[in-house]
């Protein structure tokens, strides 16, 4: 995120979730890019699953 021009940031991480705010017209893009960061953060035999979930707090991206 750091290096790119999206208006995004994490925020937090609470264990193996994280929390980002980004800006509304780049929830899709910021999404579909670290989902796919994160499925292949490690090579295991068995494949990294990724949930995600989008709202105006933690309690509603759950």
């Amino acid at each position: 995120l750091q290096s790119s021009d999206v208006d995004a940031a994490m925020i937090m991480q609470v264990h193996d979730e994280l929390i980002l705010e980004v800006a509304e017209n780049q929830v899709d893009s910021v999404s579909q890019q670290l989902e796919k960061l994160m499925e292949g953060a490690a090579q295991l035999a068995v494949p990294l699953e990724v949930g995600l979930g989008v709202g105006n707090n933690w309690d509603e991206a759950h």
